[in-house]
């Protein structure tokens, strides 16, 4: 009897560790010991204009990889709109970095959705590889100094209020 009743507490005290250990780690996030530098890339823009990262130095960016047919890329869309209304005039530079789709498809999309952000085209995956994305959307923040300071796969998750605290 004794026996069975330490194998209970045993199993019930393994569930609880287990269940506090989940949602300790956030994945793809660089700890705070440690920085990873964004990728330099280069990206046509819907109007055929190269867009180099490593241009934006000294500058905040935000970075969204999405697609055209994602229904999650398009939920966030009007938080995105919302935080480039905010923060765009604080200096903080936003892309919109489609992935395999046709420079034609993104600017459809684009103009039907009036985006107010840059738009860049990775018609070959090549920069989304390079950004290990495996899902969409993904939002990465890169700081002043071309660091990642968060990935996310939602606007609302990004800590801005740490790159730019509240004004007084």
């Amino acid at each position: 009897m004794n026996k069975k009743i330490l194998l209970v507490l045993m199993i019930l005290l393994i569930c609880i560790l287990f269940a506090l250990s989940l949602g300790q780690c956030k994945s793809n996030v660089p700890s705070k010991q440690e920085t990873a530098t964004a990728p330099d890339f280069s990206l046509q823009d819907i109007q055929g204009k190269t867009f180099k990262l490593s241009s934006q130095q000294g500058n905040p960016v935000v970075m969204f990889f999405g697609t055209t047919w994602c229904s999650a890329c398009r939920g966030e869309m009007p938080v995105f709109k919302a935080i480039y209304e905010k923060y765009a005039e604080r200096g903080l530079k936003f892309l919109y970095i489609d992935i395999n789709e046709s420079t034609e498809r993104v600017a459809r999309f684009s103009k039907q959705n009036s985006f107010p952000y840059l738009v860049l085209v990775d018609g070959d995956g090549r920069v989304a590889n390079d950004y290990n994305i495996i899902g969409v959307p993904t939002l990465i923040l890169v700081d002043k100094g071309g660091n990642i300071t968060d990935i996310s796969h939602r606007v609302s998750d990004l800590p801005l209020d740490a790159i730019f605290p509240a004004e007084k």
